[in-house]
């Protein structure tokens, strides 16, 4: 196979598996996300306790959630993974990321619905698209403790800080 070389140097990029990983985690995301704003969430707002929150905000708290554990898990087994720190302490550190990922999305769709007039759907592939490049290096250093120098390929034999 003559594609078979390029290919596999690809797959070996840490930052290409990462793409793979993201966008894994984002196509669950935004599946999740469409589903529930056009067919299973049918009211404009809901009371949860005593907040009033529109079926996008809901939308996308269920659906990052969703997005952010495929992303954990394909990030864990096939990105970083050359990290020494426990699952548990990658978890915490990934999710603690992805909080403040999901208030920043938030954030960047209220922007975009509310003074744009942008289709939720779509406002949402936006915002998440926006803050991509930075969760690789943030996730990287701070999720997975290890050296932002090496990012081209996996080193079977590099330790984790």
């Amino acid at each position: 196979m003559a594609n078979s070389k390029p290919t596999h140097k690809l797959l070996k990029n840490q930052v290409f598996r990462f793409v793979i990983s993201a966008g894994a985690g984002f196509l669950v995301d935004i599946s999740a996300f469409y589903l529930f704003y056009h067919n299973l969430l049918v009211q404009h707002t809901y009371q949860i306790f005593s907040f009033t929150v529109r079926n996008s905000t809901l939308s996308l708290a269920i659906s990052f959630c969703m997005g952010v554990i495929v992303n954990f898990l394909i990030t864990r087994y096939l990105v970083f993974t050359e990290s020494k720190l426990s699952a548990y302490k990658q978890f915490i550190r990934f999710a603690s990321v992805a909080c403040i990922g999901f208030f920043a999305n938030l954030a960047v769709i209220k922007i975009l619905i509310q003074n744009f007039g942008i289709y939720p759907p779509v406002a949402r592939i936006g915002a998440a698209l926006s803050l991509f490049f930075a969760s690789f290096f943030i996730h990287k250093a701070f999720s997975f403790s290890l050296s932002l120098r090496h990012h081209g390929t996996h080193k079977n034999n590099q330790p984790g800080n």
